[in-house]
């Protein structure tokens, strides 16, 4: 039963450790800028009511990041990553033409 014990709590260290490790990690990501070639083909802006319409007529009032189903992060966040942007966090404030409800 003592072994058991021990198993549990190295176990648990280790789960609280790469997790810990794993947020400072995302937190390191570089922030994906307006100038990107990707982001600058797809109309990325860091603030979507910066998005003219007449070049995106996609784009609707209301819409950003943080409600696009590309978007993953928690509801409060301020960047989060993006399907579409592979290593690079996006604003949860932005928009790009690729904006999906689905």
């Amino acid at each position: 039963m003592n072994t058991s014990r021990r198993k549990f709590l190295v176990l648990s260290l280790c789960s609280a450790t790469s997790l810990a490790l794993a947020g400072e990690a995302l937190a390191d990501e570089p922030t994906l800028a307006e100038s990107d070639e990707q982001a600058r083909r797809l109309g990325y802006k860091a603030v979507a009511t910066t998005v003219d319409p007449k070049q995106f007529p996609t784009y609707k009032p209301g819409q950003d990041c943080r409600s696009c189903s590309l978007f993953q992060a928690g509801a409060d966040d301020k960047w989060g990553d993006c399907l579409l942007f592979s290593g690079k966090r996006v604003a949860a404030a932005g928009w790009c033409s690729s904006f999906s409800t689905m």
